[in-house]
């Protein structure tokens, strides 16, 4: 029991982390920043729905949101925001299905199975969320540097080069953590599944065991000869 409640303890940290990680990198604005900071005055980032760009010397942002979700936009930002979003969606999933199924919530008390149940869906969700989470993350990030590696090989110089921020860098560490968090649920608490089981089964059967007892308690202290006496003494009294 000590390792179960360590297993879930561990999932669900996990899980709170991960989950807020994609969400963050999600909605935040440095996908993208630019790699010549050596030269610039401003830092400038770029994320999936806005560019922002921070002067070094006082701090002031001002930021630019992108056109409509319905303008045309190219492809590596809208399969991007298409996966982070429904990795967001998964994780925050999850990780709910996950603080129902812990045993020191006091949902469904008396039923192990059905919490465990749970935990191993929550997991299940996790692990769906860390593949959009990666695929996206990953893919910006290496188109960005594919772009940035073409350019200076083609001694192309644009005025501005980018490299991928710290928004990328939590996208992955997000997904990296639903596969941790996923994997320990599904692997690991399936390992409980048949004591829950069995625990639930003799539970049910001391039960079944007891009402089978009182049956018999109740047919001896009751014969039928004292039953049908009784009956006849409660029309009686009717009439």
């Amino acid at each position: 029991a000590g390792m179960k409640f360590f297993l879930q303890y561990v999932g669900c940290v996990f899980a709170f982390f991960s989950a807020g990680f994609l969400i963050i990198s999600t909605w935040t604005d440095c996908w993208m920043v630019n790699a010549d900071d050596s030269l610039e005055v401003s830092i400038k980032c770029r994320g999936l729905w806005w560019e922002c760009v921070t002067n070094v010397f006082d701090g002031i942002q001002t930021c630019d949101e992108y056109d409509s979700i319905y303008a045309e936009h190219s492809v590596k930002l809208v399969l991007t925001r298409a996966m982070m979003i429904t990795a967001d969606i998964l994780s925050g999933l999850g990780f709910l299905f996950l603080v129902l199924g812990l045993d020191c919530v006091k949902f469904l008390p008396d039923e192990p199975l059905i919490k465990l149940r749970i935990c191993l869906a929550s997991g299940v969700m996790l692990l769906l969320a860390g593949f959009p989470g990666i695929t996206g993350s990953v893919w910006y990030a290496v188109d960005v540097y594919v772009e940035r590696s073409s350019l200076l090989f083609h001694n192309v110089f644009l005025g501005i080069q980018y490299k991928f921020g710290w928004s990328c860098w939590l996208g992955m560490a997000g997904s990296v953590g639903c596969f941790l968090s996923g994997s320990l649920l599904t692997c690991c608490m399936y390992l409980f599944r048949e004591t829950s089981s069995g625990r639930f089964h003799s539970a049910y059967s001391l039960r079944k065991g007891y009402s089978s007892a009182m049956t018999v308690l109740t047919n001896t202290h009751f014969p039928s000869s004292q039953t049908a006496t009784s009956k006849m003494y409660a029309v009686d009294t009717r009439v």
